[in-house]
């Protein structure tokens, strides 16, 4: 095997200078590292005052103004802008109040009007259809009803000035109704509409339907301890105010919905201290009856000592405003503070009857609560409001 071994002069760099092997790369200085294309070369600081000497004035814009003429669709009106809801559809204002339902808070999130909504709107019923609805008698002309009835509101409010050891007992006074004809309708069609959407027929009185508890067993005689029994002057209050519901004078209440609580009563006008609001009504049964009954609104009638001939008041088919009034939550300590009116068991012709009478002055725009557990506390109330 041939082997090929390179000779001493050809090694020699001075022998042969021509042979010599030269890299065909040049070595070179470092260049310096690129910059990102981002980054810019550095600048020298100006000056504070040459900018200024260079710098425009700045013209203040005018800030946008176009929401600042916005009224209400239906008042009318741009007062209580904090009040106005902004349709994110149509860009229209609504009050909270002016709606129907009324809104009580500020929607969270995006918000759209009625006419804007999938919803269907709170049906409203006609003049006619209210006055069907409540079954009102037409009378006399309405002025001299509204005389007639602030004359016995004045002579139930007369108190006398003659000093008195004894403590004197406190008189019911009879419900001052609106005296427009046309809030008088708008309240009861509040109350109409909330009915018809829950199903209930309209019944100012206690009703007896065969297989329930028939009229002989609503005895207050049967009441353990007996029950107190009304007075004249109050019972008198009460068929006055019975009247005025027949001609279509109701007390200024009106049903709104609450997304939280649901139908609620709210005041639309003031309302004194110990003025009959309403009776509690709806179909009389046995409690026994009713012990596996999903419904939220049943009401004691008569306490007896035979357990099963305890009667409730059950306004689930036949009902009024009553059955709409929230209860306090008697676990909670702001709860008391919220009560406004209390549920009273008489004794009225022998009959068991359940009023609803105010306990302190209410004012306007203020909802309307009473004790669930006025008698044998045994109402779930730790999960209301």
């Amino acid at each position: 095997m041939a082997t090929w071994k390179a000779s001493s002069s050809s090694s020699s760099p001075a022998s042969s200078p021509s042979r010599r092997f030269i890299s065909y790369r040049r070595r070179t200085k470092a260049s310096p590292p690129k910059r990102p294309s981002s980054e810019s070369p550095p600048r020298k600081m100006r000056s504070i005052a040459d900018i200024m000497a260079k710098s425009s004035p700045v013209v203040e814009q005018e800030q946008d103004d176009s929401y600042g003429d916005v009224t209400c669709e239906k008042c009318d009106s741009g007062e209580r802008d904090d009040e106005l809801l902004l349709c994110d559809k149509c860009d229209k204002g609504f009050h909270m109040k002016c709606l129907r339902p009324i809104v009580v808070r500020v929607p969270v999130g995006p918000w759209v009007c009625v006419d804007c909504s999938d919803q269907r709107p709170v049906r409203r019923l006609s003049q006619k259809k209210i006055m069907h609805f409540f079954r009102i008698e037409k009378q006399i002309d309405q002025t001299e009803k509204s005389q007639l009835s602030q004359e016995e509101s004045r002579k139930h409010r007369r108190r006398s000035c003659s000093l008195t050891v004894k403590k004197r007992r406190r008189k019911l006074l009879p419900m001052v109704p609106s005296e427009d004809l046309e809030q008088r309708l708008a309240q009861m069609g509040t109350l109409a509409s909330a009915l018809t959407a829950l199903g209930i027929k309209y019944s100012d009185d206690l009703t007896y339907v065969p297989g329930m508890a028939p009229r002989s067993a609503n005895r207050s005689k049967f009441e353990i301890g007996g029950m107190q029994v009304l007075a004249k002057e109050d019972l008198e209050t009460l068929e006055l105010c019975r009247a005025m519901y027949r001609r279509g004078e109701c007390p200024p209440l009106v049903v709104v919905f609450d997304p939280l609580e649901g139908y609620t009563v709210e005041a639309d006008g003031p309302i004194k201290d110990l003025t009959f609001i309403a009776e509690y009504t709806g179909d009389v049964d046995y409690l026994k009856n009713r012990e596996n009954d999903d419904c939220d609104s049943i009401m004691t009638l008569l306490l007896s000592e035979d357990p099963s001939k305890t009667l409730v008041i059950c306004p689930d088919k036949y009902g009024n405003i009553s059955r709409f009034i929230s209860g306090i939550n008697n676990h909670n300590r702001f709860g008391k503070k919220k009560q406004n009116c209390k549920c009273v068991r008489y004794s009225v012709n022998g009959e068991c009857r359940v009023l609803l009478v105010a306990t302190r002055d209410i004012a306007k725009g203020e909802r309307l609560y009473y004790d669930y557990n006025g008698y044998e506390h045994e109402y779930p109330t730790h999960l209301f409001l």
